[in-house]
């Protein structure tokens, strides 16, 4: 064992290696990916022995791969963000049915915020929807200790679990031991069983039964609750009750708090900080590690004595819900129920991430003692007001040569456009002075939203902006679509070789895999063509007139188009070459600004002036400028 400092995400590969996976696939999504990452990079090392991983083409996928891997006892981790989810869930539902032989786990990292997703859904609410279990960690320790016995409990009552992170989590640090090296566990081999594995309407009844059946017995070993019953696999209960752990403070608590996943730790530093202000009244204080199946029976003798209790969590009021149903149970049974505080009752904030900050002042007003914040004493952390610094494309970035060809090939055309975006980089098209990203909905979407609304504005052309990793994740059934009913589309793909926007992974136009030597990539130009589409042009988007040219061909052409704007991401390459302004030529018209907005061209007050530390030499800016005041040479 070593003792190394690992991001969260990082330490959750280390633990699912170490618990014997053996197959590990999903899809980019921020703040998931580096779970994957980390995967490959110890198994190019030569540490973690006998694994596969990889980068599906999208989390659909990724989860039917592992679905086929556990059928064969294979223990499978999926990986994805919250929104992810939602593409895999089609496979979820129906794996849920049929059951899991290998320990099957879905890291699913949630987004509260959001920091860099379209929702803020919570996977938890989503998993008592799908009655898949989910844990819920607090901190990174407590994760790995959670994405080690998820396996286990998959294989116990043969259900797919879910270990839901969030950021905070994802992201935070911490030293923790790991393995110097791992196996994966060896299969048994796929056994044929036709009454199990083919999910008709009988088995599917059948396996509705024996997920309520298995509900029960996971809630009963949530509250410690060793039972005497048999579980699907033939073996023994487990004891997942240290994920819900209870503490008391002071002697006959009236008061109590429960918490999930990161706010636990957010609540006992606000309890801390409290704490050293003054004395603080009688507490019951809980967290819920597993909050589906909801622990009904350590919840219950948690609530005994109990007359307010306030629910610290991220997003969703599912804790807070539990327990309001717990209390009308309590009810019915003539039991006393407390008052449940949280997020339903309007007691905590409806939308985004808890603070510390803000825990204390809440809970300082449940407990009935003074914010030593409020009265001065200088335990406000909350820092001042930051300038905000709103996200933009990178200086040099393909992306803003395609927008911008495609508004002046329109001009000229004199037509009306409306761009459909898409999920990535290129979302930041719609920030001025480009303004060009009219919709934008979820993966893949540009490009049958396009063909919706030309069916209801056929006045106007519908350019429908997809980048070349989406394309191949959620695109192609949108073309397809496109092709089959004839709607008169562009579709634009964004092929800067790689997907930028969550670190730079590869895909099937890339070409490379994370286990294997470079294959034969998939071309964008070829995909189209096999799906029918008879116009396809390729430009440059550093070169304007090529890339204007390239546009008016396509929207020419009645039918569906594409345009393929072919450059590298910003981050593949370093270029020694600069772009320079001569500021005897200079006007300061700022056209160069005011037209693609890089943000390596700014204004001294008389003339525009270039960050040579930004700028990468596209020489798009030479194109822009009306006055060739602007040139790109060599290296600085």
């Amino acid at each position: 064992m070593t003792t190394r400092l690992l991001m969260g995400n990082e330490a959750f590969a280390h633990a699912a290696l170490e618990a014997g996976v053996r197959v590990v696939a999903g899809y980019p999504g921020t703040p998931s990916s580096e779970v994957v990452e980390t995967v490959a990079k110890l198994h190019a090392a030569g540490s973690a022995k006998g694994v596969h991983v990889e980068w599906s083409t999208n989390e659909k996928a990724a989860l039917e791969l592992l679905a086929g891997a556990s059928y064969a006892g294979a223990r499978t981790l999926f990986t994805c963000k919250q929104m992810g989810l939602n593409v895999a869930s089609d496979a979820l539902l129906s794996l849920n049915y049929v059951g899991v032989e290998g320990g099957c786990v879905l890291f699913v990292a949630d987004d509260p915020g959001p920091i860099s997703s379209q929702t803020e859904q919570d996977t938890r609410r989503f998993a008592d929807f799908a009655k898949v279990p989910v844990l819920d960690p607090a901190n990174v320790e407590q994760g790995m200790d959670m994405m080690g016995e998820a396996f286990a409990l998959s294989e116990r009552y043969r259900t797919p679990v879910i270990v839901r992170s969030t950021t905070r989590v994802s992201h935070s640090s911490t030293f923790a031991d790991v393995a110097d090296e791992t196996q994966a566990m060896q299969p048994a081999g796929f056994t044929k069983d036709d009454s199990r594995f083919v999910i008709f309407p009988a088995r599917a009844r059948r396996g509705h039964v024996e997920i309520n059946e298995r509900l029960v017995w996971i809630s009963r070993e949530a509250s410690g609750d060793a039972g005497d019953w048999e579980t699907p696999n033939g073996g023994r209960p487990g004891d997942l009750s240290r994920f819900n752990p209870v503490c008391q403070h002071g002697e006959d608590p009236k008061l109590g708090i429960v918490c999930g996943g990161v706010s636990t730790e957010y609540a006992r530093e606000a309890l801390a900080m409290l704490s050293q202000a003054g004395e603080l009244p009688a507490y019951r204080f809980m967290q819920i590690g597993v909050p589906f199946p909801f622990p009904d029976q350590v919840a219950d003798a948690f609530c005994e004595g109990l007359e307010q209790i306030f629910v610290c969590e991220e997003l969703d009021c599912v804790i807070e819900d539990a327990l309001r149903r717990l209390m009308g149970d309590r009810a019915i049974e003539g039991k006393p129920v407390a008052r449940v505080m949280g997020r339903r009752s309007g007691d905590a904030p409806s939308v985004g991430e808890n603070t510390s900050d803000d825990l204390r002042a809440r809970l300082a007003r449940f407990l009935g003692v003074e914010d030593p914040a409020a009265a001065g004493e200088g335990f406000d952390t909350a820092s001042v007001a930051v300038p905000p610094r709103p996200p933009v494309l990178c200086a040099g970035c393909p992306h803003r040569g395609s927008f911008y060809a495609a508004k002046r090939a329109l001009k000229k055309m004199k037509l009306r456009g409306v761009f459909h975006g898409d999920i990535g980089c290129y979302t930041l098209g719609n920030a001025k002075p480009l303004d060009a990203v009219d919709t934008c909905l979820c993966m893949g979407a540009g490009i049958t939203m396009a063909q919706g609304m030309g069916v209801a504005d056929p006045e106007a052309k519908h350019l429908a902006f997809v980048g070349d990793s989406t394309f191949f994740a959620s695109g192609m059934t949108g073309v397809a679509n496109a092709v089959y009913n004839q709607h008169d589309i562009t579709i634009c793909v964004l092929d800067n070789s790689t997907t930028a926007m969550t670190g730079g992974q590869p895909h099937p136009g890339t070409g490379a895999m994370l286990m294997g030597p470079q294959t034969e990539s998939l071309t964008i130009e070829g995909v189209l063509g096999a799906l029918g589409v008879e116009s396809v042009q390729i430009a440059n988007p550093h070169d304007l007139q090529e890339s204007i040219d390239a546009i008016t061909r396509a929207v020419s052409f009645e039918g569906p188009s594409a345009v393929i704007f072919r450059a590298p991401c910003v981050n593949l390459f370093r270029s020694a070459a600069k772009a320079a302004i001569s500021e005897e030529t200079c006007t300061g018209c700022k056209r160069c600004i005011t037209s693609i907005g890089c943000p390596a061209i700014g204004y001294n007050g008389k003339v525009a002036v270039i960050d040579p530390a930004q700028c990468n030499g596209c020489g798009l800016c030479t194109q822009v400028c009306p006055f060739d005041a602007i040139t790109v040479g060599g290296a600085e």
